[in-house]
């Protein structure tokens, strides 16, 4: 008997600590989804039914004349936002009360690979962005270009072989083996093979970095229902060995010294040859009010924390853009036809030959690519945290620091309230003198603000090359398994990748004329 009720009391106390927070949204008087005790509204994410994205698009449609939206994860109110203006000043007016995206609950060092420029917030965040961005100049990337060439001309080459047969090809495996070897050339000085070699270890660590089983999906929930109990929890262990091993042998290599390759590890080297890292603090203040000052000293564990943002980010997105944008084209033919038109000129002009400044006159191309990424683009939502206690004054709402907000960009850009025909695929929306300036802060595939994702534009120059050379070779169609809307991953997490691949037919082009 005394067993039942110390059970019962358990529960009781689990249930309590599961519902504690479950009147915030409703004393607030927003609009929300009854929770669900302990899960919250995140039940179907967490029973791997849905990702996240999914839920934030559910979320979206489900009230559609609502500015904001309630949401809980586990026991954490999130506020689910669904207006351009509001999105604007979280992501850049009223930035500083935002700043952190609150991904990352082990701040203190016990998830090293976490500490990088994506997931850091605070300080942290701030000291990286400050050493780091100098890596994305326009010299820079114009002196990476020869090795995109390279591994564009590998990636034609592949194709060409695996096309010869008839047989479909897989364009999301094929997309991610060319730019796992751009971020193997670009960002390491290494010769990665991955499109000749089927088992290439450096691909399989890409492919790992995404793969979330049942185990890790657990984890984050513990972490997010018992955030003070679980905080140490580490959920990366997966890929910290295979991250650790490729750079220490990258650094032995180069005897922990530029290596005058230019590649992004020679940066680090350098950010670290530098010394301190010095900048006004995001988090701490002087007695008189200023901003005190944040330092920080670049190590090896942190080298480790930035290749693998750069891997992870490199890998996932590009690779999902470019081939969703392949399925597109596949399913548009007079639209591709306008795209290899251009190429062939751009080419034409520019002996035959991939170059930085072709590809940055292939602007039809870039429209197509933009119009891919805003009917499916890779990250579908943006995270913030708030850092201190923020009214938004035109709702006369006021949310309290730890809150999350989630921007669902994937629902916002396919709203035939900002992009007429939103289900219609149309490249000429971004031609700039159709492009409507308000929705700026609709289409952020990229984000906006200071958090904006910080290779924006090597991300893009690599994706068109990739298009380019595939497209300048081949015309694409749809295979016998394709399927028009393909699923999504319900395991995705912060990027969305999708199930079974993107089948597609792939037939060598004949020359025009």
């Amino acid at each position: 008997m005394l067993v039942l009720i110390l059970v019962a009391v358990v529960f009781l106390i689990l249930y309590l600590y599961g519902t504690r927070t479950f009147k915030y949204w409703e004393r607030k008087q927003v609009k929300h989804d009854k929770p669900v005790p302990f899960f919250g509204n995140n039940t179907r994410n967490y029973f791997m039914q849905q990702s996240i994205c999914q839920i934030a698009v559910e979320m979206y449609w489900k009230y559609p004349t609502e500015k904001v939206v309630g949401f809980y994860r586990a026991s954490s109110p999130e506020l689910v936002i669904r207006d351009p203006e509001i999105a604007k000043q979280i992501l850049t007016t009223d930035f500083g009360n935002f700043y952190p995206r609150g991904l990352n609950m082990n701040r203190h060092g016990t998830e090293p690979l976490l500490r990088n420029t994506f997931f850091a917030d605070g300080d942290l965040w701030r000291l990286l962005r400050q050493r780091i961005t100098p890596a994305f100049t326009s010299g820079k990337l114009k002196a990476m270009f020869p090795l995109i060439v390279e591994r564009a001309e590998r990636l034609q080459a592949w194709a060409l072989n695996a096309a010869s047969d008839g047989k479909e090809i897989d364009a999301r495996d094929l997309m991610a083996r060319y730019t796992t070897d751009f971020i193997g050339a670009c960002g390491f000085g290494l010769d990665s093979d991955s499109l000749k070699e089927e088992n290439s270890a450096f691909r399989k660590l890409g492919a790992t970095i995404f793969k979330m089983g049942p185990k890790d999906i657990f984890f984050v929930f513990l972490k997010e229902l018992f955030p003070n109990i679980f905080k140490n929890l580490k959920v990366m262990t997966r890929v910290e060995k295979g991250i650790y091993q490729l750079v220490n042998e990258v650094l032995l290599q180069r005897n922990y010294e530029p290596s005058g390759r230019n590649d992004f590890i020679d940066l680090l080297l350098e950010c670290k040859k530098k010394g301190t890292i010095v900048c006004e603090s995001l988090e701490k203040t002087k007695p008189d009010g200023t901003p005190d000052i944040a330092t920080l000293v670049m190590n090896d564990d942190l080298i480790a924390a930035q290749v693998f943002v750069f891997f992870a980010a490199g890998f996932e997105t590009s690779s999902s853009a470019t081939s969703f944008t392949l399925h597109e084209l596949a399913h548009h033919p007079d639209i591709q036809n306008k795209v290899q038109e251009e190429i062939d000129r751009v080419l034409k002009k520019h002996d035959n030959k991939l170059s930085y400044d072709a590809i940055k006159e292939m602007h039809y191309l870039e429209w197509t690519f933009k119009e891919a990424m805003r009917i499916f683009p890779s990250l579908g939502f943006l995270i913030r945290k708030c850092a201190k206690k923020y009214t938004f004054k035109d709702l006369d709402l006021t949310i309290d620091e730890g809150v999350r907000v989630i921007i669902p960009i994937q629902a916002m850009q396919n709203d035939s309230k900002y992009f007429d025909n939103p289900n219609e695929f149309r490249p000429e929306r971004f031609d700039p003198n159709n492009f409507n300036v308000d929705n700026k802060y609709v289409y952020l595939p990229f984000g906006v603000g200071p958090r904006a994702c910080i290779g924006e534009r090597l991300g893009l120059m690599q994706s068109l090359a990739g298009l380019a050379a595939v497209l300048s070779r081949f015309t694409v169609r749809p295979a016998p398994s394709t399927l028009r809307h393909p699923i999504v991953n319900p395991t995705s997490g912060v990027v969305q990748t999708i199930k079974g691949g993107l089948p597609l037919l792939f037939r060598e082009r004949k020359p025009r004329g």
